[in-house]
């Protein structure tokens, strides 16, 4: 993601805030994270910069939708990174794979 993100549009423009950096970093791990803990293992992930938005897909072997922090009890850990990724995202969408699994796709702004 480093490399991805410092071939990002800068050059021509201003560079990329620290905190669209920030945001890209914490959404990506969040998505890998789930994909290993909770989504079967991680089976795809791409990355690319399309103008000023970053497009992260991570497929993974689960049929099962992200819960968020409501599906949990208050004493429970996590369910907070999906709620924390739709917050950041400027579109998420989860598509089920014929064969099982699931893609999840994040668009962020990088300015």
């Amino acid at each position: 993601m480093a490399e991805l993100l410092g071939a990002a549009p800068g050059a021509a423009g201003p560079p990329l805030s620290e905190e669209a950096r920030a945001d890209a970093f914490l959404v990506t791990s969040e998505l890998v994270t789930n994909a290993v803990r909770h989504g079967g293992g991680l089976t795809g992930f791409a990355a690319e910069i399309n103008g000023e938005l970053l497009k992260i897909t991570v497929t993974d072997a689960s049929d099962k939708s992200p819960r968020t922090a409501e599906s949990h009890s208050a004493m429970s850990e996590g369910g907070f990174g999906w709620p924390l990724i739709c917050l950041l995202a400027e579109q998420v969408s989860i598509a089920p794979l014929p064969g099982g699994g699931k893609t999840i796709q994040v668009t962020l702004p990088l300015r």
